[in-house]
């Protein structure tokens, strides 16, 4: 009886792996690289290894169950131990995927991966109940109501996590520099991710935030990019993209050719010659080549990898902060059946100047630690213009001028003290940028003074009508 069990099911794997194996040959048949068939036999004696332990399992296991689960644990297995973004999709997960990238979707929040037997957290999402309990990069999941997640896959992990929107989770939290796990709760709710956000700074200089690479964020950011210049022209321009997991590939391409003069923002190699392509972005800087500023960190991954390595690369901004989180691999999913899908990694992604991220992340050219930073000089000094009997000013209305100025430069210091308080890297990006300017616009009135005056210019020895005849 087993002997015909096992054959029967050797008889549908068998079946099985030989369609798709066909179907693979009469692709790749055309192409002189493709990998030859002799790697591509069937592993008869592993199949009949497999048909033995699901034998095993079905007629032994304490407790039993139906061999479409067994099935199914046995994919999810199987893409369990290629890499931690290899995944099998219910229909539930496929769902989920769907609503993630189209913008909305329920649940706390969080971009999640796998860190030794435990799950880390890469990002929480902007304005989500992660984000506002405190949860931050780098948090490590030990226990989910008094779960230990320690060997759970991200399925069982995310499976615990979900819930009706409005119920509590309890997570314990392994945090560096903490000497005890924290208690954290996480009240689920409905995430409605604000793509892009923009405003003003200071006059002159914007700040642009993408909290997460969706289907219609590159043209988000073109629109909110032309907004701002159409309020006040941009001297320079801060992308701030920490925190920022990722998302689809093209809408990277998009954000990132806003902001190039075309030009290849990245390309992708794989095993399969399907997965070998390249992304080129499209002529037109809505800038107009003013500085930029990309702030990024450990929370930085995937598409937000793309976007600062190709803006680095093509020395179109300087990445600013602290080095990401290293995530350069494609996903594709591929379905299996009418409700199910496999997300399997096919390829890698690569800079412009040819860097593979995966694992290695990108390095700021200017790093910069988020931190708390306090001023010692204790508020508003005594100087010159504050003592009586002072000498006025040479130039007329001098008071007035003083007074003015003086009012300017205070609220102006304010606004900037209070944001390198709370967002140093800002500050510092800010800083950059007005430094730049401020450099260039010196620069062009050097130039200008040094300039030989038109009577100069005009001076020669011989007859100007025979300039350029010979």
């Amino acid at each position: 009886m087993f002997a015909v069990y096992r054959k029967s099911i050797l008889v549908c794997l068998v079946s099985l792996l030989a369609s798709g194996v066909n179907a693979q040959d009469s692709q790749q048949s055309e192409d002189p690289h493709a990998p030859s068939k002799s790697h591509e036999a069937l592993p008869l004696k592993e199949l009949q290894t497999f048909a033995d332990v699901f034998k095993q399992i079905r007629s032994g296991y304490v407790e039993e169950i139906p061999d479409s689960t067994l099935f199914e644990y046995a994919v999810r297995g199987m893409l369990d131990g290629l890499d931690p973004h290899s995944v099998y999709l219910t229909k539930e997960d496929y769902s989920d995927l769907q609503t993630t990238t189209d913008g909305e979707f329920s649940g706390l929040g969080i971009e999640i991966g796998r860190k030794g037997n435990y799950i880390e957290i890469i990002s929480p999402i902007d304005g989500s109940p992660a984000a506002e309990a405190g949860l931050q990069p780098g948090d490590v999941i030990l226990k989910l109501n008094e779960t230990s997640v320690k060997g759970l896959s991200i399925d069982e992990a995310v499976e615990i996590m979900r819930g009706p929107i409005g119920s509590p989770i309890d997570l314990e939290i392994g945090r560096s520099g903490e000497t005890k796990p924290l208690e954290i709760t996480v009240v689920r709710d409905t995430i409605k991710v604000a793509s892009v956000r923009s405003r003003m700074i200071t006059p002159g200089y914007g700040y642009l935030r993408i909290a997460q690479f969706q289907r219609n964020t590159g043209d988000e950011v073109k629109t909110a990019l032309t907004k701002l210049i159409e309020e006040q022209a941009l001297k320079g321009l801060v992308i701030d993209l920490r925190n920022n997991p990722g998302g689809v590939l093209g809408a990277s391409v998009g954000v990132s050719e806003a902001v190039l003069d075309g030009g290849l923002v990245v390309y992708t190699e794989g095993r399969h010659p399907s997965s070998e392509e390249q992304f080129t972005a499209q002529a037109g800087d809505l800038l107009n080549g003013a500085p930029i500023v990309v702030l990024i960190n450990g929370g930085s991954a995937s598409a937000a990898e793309i976007v600062a390595g190709a803006l680095q690369d093509r020395g179109r901004a300087v990445v600013m902060g602290t080095r990401s989180f290293g995530k350069g691999s494609v996903q594709t999913v591929l379905p299996v059946s009418e409700t199910r899908a496999v997300k399997l990694t096919t390829a890698r992604y690569f800079t412009p100047n040819g860097r593979s991220i995966q694992a290695e992340g990108i390095v700021p050219d200017i790093v910069v630690e988020r931190g708390k930073i306090t001023s010692l000089e204790g508020g508003r000094r005594i100087t010159e213009a504050d003592l009586r009997g002072r000498l006025d000013n040479a130039h007329s209305d001098a008071d007035s001028d003083v007074e003015n100025s003086t009012n300017e430069f205070s609220a102006e210091s304010e606004k900037l003290a209070e944001m390198r308080e709370n967002d140093n890297q800002l500050y510092e990006a800010l800083t950059l940028l007005r430094g730049v300017n401020l450099l260039t616009k010196r620069e062009a009135h050097s130039d200008a003074s040094h300039a030989p005056t038109n009577t100069e210019a005009t001076v020669t020895d011989e007859p100007q009508s025979s300039a350029g005849t010979e």
